[in-house]
């Protein structure tokens, strides 16, 4: 199932319905923003670049990304070398995950339109099948980018620290804890993901 405005909105409320916790922030900070991101190459940079920084950091490096190659496609990716990315923000290991997945793109081995098609675990499994895309950022890029549904992203440090809070928890639930929290909100959990986020 796909997320656009209308099923998000309905989404929340099924949620609130089923869950006094969600009805209180559902109350208190309305329905979330979307937050999609048309799919494709430049979407999963953007995730790539999103791994273990800041949103602000990730951003900024991103901004000048696509400033450097309007296009921001896989084949002007591949002719930046080392310096120039490293100015834009890239470290080591990100320069070596992107080029790894400019070349998959490229060769055919990874056909990101093809994802749509596919079940969410087939989709997420293509995706961490490349090095540099773990979990989280396979979940990322199907919630926002194809707008599943049921993604529940347990590696997200801000879902983890919203669930803490909205639950009142003693400590940050870890994956498994979170996957237990979530099980109620299916088929809805990206949108309790987005309704968590816009609280926290």
């Amino acid at each position: 199932m796909i997320l656009d405005e209308v099923s998000l909105k309905q989404a929340v409320e099924s949620l609130a319905k089923v869950d006094e916790d969600l009805m209180r922030i559902f109350a208190r900070v309305g329905t979330p923003p979307l937050w999609a991101r048309p799919p494709g190459f430049p979407a999963l940079v953007r995730i790539i670049l999103e791994q273990q920084v800041s949103l602000a950091s990730a951003h900024a490096a991103y901004q000048r990304l696509a400033e450097t190659i309007p296009q921001m496609d896989a084949q002007d990716f591949l002719e930046l070398d080392d310096a120039t990315l490293k100015k834009i923000g890239f470290s080591r290991q990100k320069t070596g995950y992107t080029r790894i997945l400019a070349r998959s793109i490229l060769s055919g081995e990874l056909d990101l339109e093809g994802l749509a098609d596919l079940d969410d675990d087939n989709a997420r499994n293509i995706l961490m099948s490349l090095k540099g895309i773990g979990p989280w950022t396979a979940d990322i890029y199907l919630l926002m980018a194809l707008r599943r549904a049921d993604i529940w992203p347990v590696g997200d440090l801000a879902l983890a620290q919203a669930v803490r809070r909205v639950k009142f928890l003693d400590s940050i639930p870890n994956p498994a804890r979170m996957e237990e929290i979530a099980e109620p909100w299916k088929p809805w959990r990206a949108a309790a993901a987005r309704l968590l986020w816009h609280y926290y």
